[in-house]
């Protein structure tokens, strides 16, 4: 089984904010979080990731799919610039 960093929306460390509470139904944000959650398949990532035994855990391919959506619904299509906004926060999108 493929290990993945965890992460957790209730999260109140490093943070201040719960990421629950920032997305409101109804919104394309909570939509695309939902969609991937709970509609699309993602065995596919976990039977590529090959990290049970040896090496660092891997980002969940959820939230990785979630960011790069997202960035691509506000038409940022440069992995780079992806990274620059994250570094900077939602808020710079």
């Amino acid at each position: 089984m493929a290990r993945y960093k965890h992460y957790d929306y209730n999260q109140t460390k490093m943070i201040p904010l719960r990421f629950a509470d920032q997305i409101q139904p109804g919104s394309f944000e909570y939509t695309l979080s939902h969609v991937v959650d709970h509609d699309l398949d993602m065995s596919l990532f976990e039977s590529r990731y090959r990290n049970d035994y040896n090496g660092a855990p891997a980002y969940d391919p959820a939230i990785l799919l979630k960011i790069v959506l997202f960035a691509y619904s506000r038409g940022i299509t440069s992995s780079r610039k992806i990274a620059q906004v994250q570094v900077k926060g939602v808020k710079a999108l």
